[in-house]
């Protein structure tokens, strides 16, 4: 009788002792933190401030400015990932590096970059407010438009990254069945690049709930107009460090809550 084949079982590579204490240490200093703000958080009055005027407002402005920004990131976002995928595009270094440029640049830089392009003396900001008189900063828009761009980037990269997985054939084959650019985009590449572009539009919508620093500088802080969910942390812990630390718990599990719903599989890694 013939012996049954054995499947060999892949060795256990061993993580080195020495990178064992640095790992820990990485791991802790990201979790403490957390959980100092788990164990100040005043749990008995969280509801209560959950639906207090000033915080109710700053979280409804903050999920309505986020989702917008989302919004608009996924716009303008999926044709510049198309345009950087595109093998042999002149210039795509340079681009890649200019769209990625608000990842690595300081917020409040980042607003100061808007009020120079778009505040009244701006760029383009200065033309339009001498024709129509509008300004942009220091209006619900102008939060929309800080959080898209230092959001975006997390959208374009994302996608880029799942267009440049796809094998190229699934397209020329649509070509040439007689499908359309446009056609071959909506049947074709966008359903096979969703798991990236819903990844990508789950951590700009993270991104954009957070935005703290370009909003501020060049959005303001005026309660019910620009004053969302990080404004409101700051201006409470000014006077209140409970009040804060209940805001940032909220902020904390809203956040955690949208991660793991778009990102299930994480638990299963």
């Amino acid at each position: 009788m013939a012996e049954r084949p054995t499947t060999a079982t892949p060795p256990v590579h061993r993580l080195p002792a020495g990178l064992v204490v640095p790992a820990v240490v990485g791991v802790l200093l990201m979790v403490v933190p957390l959980l100092g703000l788990v164990v100040r958080t005043p749990w008995s009055g969280l509801i209560d401030l959950l639906i207090t005027p000033g915080t109710a407002e700053a979280l409804g402005l903050s999920l309505i400015t986020a989702t917008s920004a989302t919004a608009v990131s996924v716009v303008l976002g999926v044709p510049l990932a198309l345009l950087l995928a595109r093998p042999g595009l002149p210039g795509a270094g340079l681009l890649r590096a200019v769209v990625t440029v608000p990842l690595v640049l300081p917020p409040v830089v980042g607003g100061v970059a808007l009020f120079a392009a778009l505040g009244r003396t701006g760029l383009l900001g200065g033309p339009v407010h001498e024709l129509t008189g509008w300004a942009l900063p220091f209006t619900s828009a102008a939060v929309v438009v800080a959080q898209v761009f230092v959001a975006m980037p997390f959208l374009v990269l994302g996608v880029e990254g799942a267009l440049r997985a796809l094998d190229p054939r699934h397209a020329e084959v649509a070509a040439l069945l007689g499908s359309s650019p446009w056609r071959t985009f909506w049947t074709v590449t966008l359903p096979l690049i969703r798991p990236g572009l819903v990844s990508g539009a789950v951590l700009t919508w993270a991104r954009a709930l957070g935005e703290f620093g370009a909003t501020i500088t060049f959005a303001g802080n005026f309660p019910g107009t620009t004053r969302t969910l990080p404004l409101q942390v700051y201006t409470s812990l000014q006077t209140d460090a409970a009040t804060a630390i209940g805001l940032s718990m909220i902020m904390l599990a809203t956040s955690v809550i949208v991660l793991v719903a778009a990102r299930g599989r994480w638990g299963r890694a």
